[in-house]
């Protein structure tokens, strides 16, 4: 049903507008009943639980920061079945992002470009409303994701990054450093060690005890990926998450003509797929086994998911593939995690 309503409805709007129409819905299952109806049917199987970061996750399958830049649609998201909701990027000033058209679909990679630009309400405003879900029945575990305001400097980003950290850590489950997002002037900049260190240090002392992660590019060499690894043992950090988007252009399906009309901007889906999974086995065999390690890119099925497992993630999350699988992706991906499970006993 929804691929034929995505062919022949969401597919001919603007991508920006079709995703807000289906956010609206999502945002609105809480006050429905139809909410715990469909909370029932998409309920994680208990044997997908996993324990990291001090927190138990129903499933280790969640929704990757970019889909609720705001946190407003925390509670449908988790009455979707997804175990976590990563919400942001959010910064420490309020920002409208770049310039419409933002959002791009390549439908022969099932891949999307965007170039959003941070769009969000601000840390502050985001806070109280992430507040406000704390005791919310379905709720799931909430991350937020933190970058730089666009209007700030490279050089004074750290203050920038401490005023979202103060606001933000007291309601969130654990924090997420963004410094590998294409879409900001400068930011990937500050994957460089002698950047990378001060800030998630001092993000870390904003942070206290809530968990603190990094989120890296796939466009890292091996050499950068494994030093930045080693940086966050040493710093203390709970976790990495691999990866973002990738400026990459390589291998599409779609025609050259539409990828160039798209411009700039980090793609995202299947095209990023094999990149992530090399980044996760770097960044997996540096760190300890008890670091939590989130895999993301290019994740659409329960195998996909069992593949980053496999292969060393904690914890894995999807995007994209929500844009084309539709509201009901993430209990086929938990459905079919339990139906593999079974399967290996």
């Amino acid at each position: 049903m929804y691929h034929l309503l995505f062919r022949h409805i969401l597919s001919r709007l603007d991508p920006e507008r079709a995703h807000h129409l289906a956010f609206e819905v999502i945002r609105g299952l809480p006050r429905t009943r139809l909410g715990s109806v469909v909370r029932r049917f998409t309920a994680p199987d208990p044997s997908l639980a996993v324990h990291t970061l001090g927190l138990v996750f129903d499933s280790p399958f969640g929704v990757a920061a970019g889909f609720d830049k705001d946190g407003r649609a925390i509670i449908g998201l988790g009455m979707l079945g997804f175990s976590h909701v990563e919400i942001g990027t959010l910064t420490a000033k309020a920002q409208p992002g770049n310039e419409r058209p933002r959002l791009f679909r390549l439908v022969a990679d099932r891949a999307v470009i965007n170039r959003m630009g941070f769009n969000n309400g601000g840390a502050g405003p985001a806070a109280l409303r992430v507040a406000r879900t704390s005791s919310a029945p379905y709720r799931p575990i909430v991350g937020i994701n933190i970058g730089k305001s666009r209007v700030v400097d490279v050089d004074n980003a750290i203050d920038d990054y401490r005023s979202s950290a103060r606001a933000l850590a007291p309601v969130a489950d654990y924090l997420v450093v963004n410094v590998s997002s294409p879409n900001t002037p400068g930011l990937r900049g500050l994957q460089e060690l002698d950047k990378l260190a001060p800030l998630l240090t001092a993000v870390r002392e904003e942070a206290g005890a809530v968990p603190l992660l990094v989120k890296i590019a796939p466009d890292l060499s091996d050499d950068e990926v494994r030093r930045i690894s080693e940086l966050a043992v040493t710093l203390g950090l709970d976790g990495i998450i691999a990866t973002n988007t990738t400026i990459s252009r390589d291998g599409l399906r779609t025609d050259p003509r539409v990828v160039a009309a798209a411009g700039a901007g980090g793609l995202s889906g299947p095209p990023v797929a094999a990149r992530s999974l090399e980044v996760l086995k770097l960044v997996r065999s540096v760190v300890p086994a008890e670091l939590c390690v989130i895999s993301v890119g290019g994740i659409e099925t329960a195998d996909d998911v069992a593949e980053r497992l496999a292969a060393g993630a904690t914890l894995v999350q999807g995007y994209t593939a929500f844009l084309y699988r539709g509201p009901l992706w993430a209990r086929q991906v938990n459905r079919g995690l339990a139906a593999l499970r079974a399967a290996e006993h």
